[in-house]
């Protein structure tokens, strides 16, 4: 049985090892390094809706690696964006800090992924 620590890990790496296109990949890398500082300085839920107003690659791949991941594991629900970020909005305070801590963890790896440039 693996931990959720591994599966974060794997999952991480193969969201990054999909990021095949060079100068995505260099955009990609600082951009994850500084994901987790923005969402503990602006919030939750303001950096998904910044990454989404933005829409560049990096910020787009962002959101919906974390939107698989919070989806796939029963952290979060929604069948596109607007129900995901609807979602989100309406948890109790409780899930919602589970839902943040997890995108962190999850981050973690992401960012260690990138930045070993795989």
């Amino acid at each position: 049985m693996r931990t959720l620590g591994q599966k974060r890990a794997e999952f991480a790496l193969k969201k990054v090892l999909e990021i095949t296109d060079l100068q995505k990949k260099e955009k990609f890398k600082p951009f994850s390094a500084g994901a987790p500082s923005m969402i503990l300085q602006n919030g939750f839920g303001q950096a998904l809706a910044f990454w989404l107003a933005k829409g560049k690659d990096e910020h787009l791949t962002m959101f919906n690696i974390i939107k698989e991941w919070l989806c796939e594991n029963n952290f979060a629900s929604g069948n596109d964006t607007a129900e995901f970020i609807g979602n989100l909005a309406e948890m109790e305070q409780s899930q919602y800090l589970t839902a943040q801590k997890e995108s962190l963890a999850m981050l973690e790896w992401v960012k260690r992924y990138a930045n070993a440039g795989l």
